[in-house]
């Protein structure tokens, strides 16, 4: 499960999906029964390796972090917003404000598709389609922005907000829509990458405390959590290391692709053999 958010968190194929796909083909082939499965604990469990990711996040996008964290410090001080990268901290906040507010309704719905592989198959499905169609659109721009501007954090930070949902991939609905609003391939996923972290974070500190039970989380295995995480965080540096210089050079089709195979076999095989 761990090698398998590292590596799904940055391509555009949706790692929420593919860890209900692993965690349920499990359940299959081992044949456990629904009344085994503590859903808390695997909600939990998809976060703490989501945090594993953003750990890799921050390392390998660690100067650009504190640049910006820089440039925002110096503009409260001066009241000078002009900055670029006091800009793009705003846009940032703005964008998650906006997955926030649209991700929080769904939050109910996106929980109950854990147990719930077809359907989330379809909507990778649909995430591919949303693939090619942003790189088709991007052809289509005869100038490729290299900045961010608000209207397009909105637009990204709805994306993200849908995202939510298990099957509609966060890289692949926000980087789709970084395309669609004219940016080029290396800025819409740097500005993907860097908008994930308030929103990972955020869920990583609230939900335990909110929603899981001090002596239900003691019965956690957790060897099991601690491992996923270590290595969803290795996984997942090399994958933004190799997938920032992949999408500067390549197209998206090939994800595009995949999620439509993948999620039309996972349906079939979790709607008429499972």
């Amino acid at each position: 499960m761990g090698i398998v958010q590292g590596l799904s968190e940055f391509l555009p194929v949706s790692s929420s999906a593919h860890l209900v796909f692993t965690s349920n083909f499990y359940k299959v082939f081992n044949n456990v029964p629904p009344h085994a499965v503590n859903i808390s604990e695997e909600v939990f469990f998809d976060i703490m390796v989501h945090l594993g990711t953003l750990i890799a996040v921050l390392i390998f996008f660690r100067k650009d972090i504190i640049n910006i964290l820089k440039a925002m410090w110096h503009a409260l001080k001066t009241k000078d917003w002009s900055g670029k990268e006091a800009k793009l901290g705003l846009y940032i906040i703005a964008g998650t404000f906006i997955t926030v507010a649209l991700a929080l309704p769904i939050n109910e719905i996106a929980k109950n598709l854990v147990s719930a592989p077809a359907i989330v198959g379809i909507l990778l499905f649909l995430t591919g389609f949303v693939l090619l169609g942003s790189e088709y659109m991007s052809k289509h721009f005869a100038a490729k922005k290299e900045n961010v501007d608000l209207k397009t954090s909105i637009l990204i930070g709805l994306a993200q907000g849908l995202a939510a949902l298990p099957g509609f991939s966060r890289s692949g609905w926000t980087i789709a829509t970084g395309l669609f609003s004219g940016l080029d391939r290396t800025t819409a996923a740097r500005y993907s990458f860097l908008l994930s972290i308030p929103i990972i974070l955020g869920a990583s500190l609230v939900y335990p405390f909110i929603k899981i039970d001090l002596h239900e989380a003691l019965s956690f295995n957790w060897l099991s959590i601690i491992c996923g995480t270590i290595v969803s965080g290795v996984v997942g540096y090399l994958c933004i290391k190799y997938f920032m210089k992949f999408i500067s050079k390549f197209s998206l089709a090939i994800f595009g692709w995949y999620c439509i195979l993948a999620g039309l076999g996972t349906f079939i095989f979790f709607n008429f053999f499972a």
